[in-house]
């Protein structure tokens, strides 16, 4: 049998692709999602367990990851989907409350998902996988998304930090940094030409990614065959980058 693997956010798009990956190599797959009915339903279609954590509660991800190591065992892999984009507008009239629910997620959250996990990787002693889905942005600013840029690069550096801290415990921490993805939370979005233009003019491969770009660079990142990479964000992104 496979690992254990636990994916955050695993009830949405990105996140139920990639448990949906790893299921598919022989993982046993624990879908952690907010919408426990989003990750139940994924969780029914790969054979895995569904439990329900908000990433932003300390208590709601100890919960979560003590139910998974005691129903499944020892955790091997972590793949940390879970994220919000919080809207967008320029920062001189951006709401406070708007960049405090960003980072409430994509770095409380982070922060809280990879301590919890790396502490039960670290106790177990058998080494892990830690994968953090980052974003493009991050490296190449955006008018009216700089809170969430903000969050990410905040998520890459706790990427590197985790990489230093638990590599003495054999446990690697990597991330993925993708641009634009189609998926059914941005499909309406992406469906209005006069967005979807703007954003394939920045990407030299001059389409939007899928899923099916992302889960293969994050199941090779969690196996034993990136057994020597840790501490790098690895963009996703059709070259995108090369405009920055």
């Amino acid at each position: 049998m496979g690992q254990v693997a636990v994916v955050t956010g695993g009830g949405g798009g990105i996140g139920g692709a990639i448990a949906t990956a790893l299921a598919a190599r022989g993982d046993r797959v624990v879908v952690a999602d907010l919408d426990f009915a989003a990750a139940a339903r994924v969780a029914d279609a790969i054979g895995g367990l569904a439990v329900e954590m908000d990433v932003r509660d300390h208590d709601s991800v100890r919960g979560a990851v003590g139910k998974a190591v005691g129903e499944l065992g020892p955790i091997g892999v972590l793949v940390h989907a879970a994220g919000v984009v919080g809207g967008a507008g320029p920062l001189l009239t951006l709401p406070l409350d708007a960049f405090d629910a960003v980072l409430a997620v994509n770095v409380r959250g982070t922060f809280l998902v990879t301590q919890a996990v790396g502490e039960v990787m670290a106790d177990a002693g058998r080494g892990g996988s830690i994968v953090h889905i980052s974003s493009a942005g991050s490296f190449q600013p955006t008018v009216g998304l700089g809170h969430y840029e903000a969050s990410k690069a905040a998520l890459n550096a706790l990427t590197r930090s985790a990489a230093l801290e638990l590599a003495p415990h054999g446990i690697r921490v990597n991330a993925v940094a993708p641009g634009p993805v189609e998926t059914p939370l941005t499909a309406g979005v992406l469906a209005d030409p006069a967005v979807r233009a703007p954003w394939v003019a920045r990407i030299p491969l001059r389409r939007i990614a899928t899923t099916d770009d992302l889960a293969p660079l994050v199941l090779l990142l969690a196996s034993d065959q990136a057994a020597h990479v840790t501490g790098t964000v690895l963009p996703v992104d059709g070259g995108q980058l090369l405009g920055s």
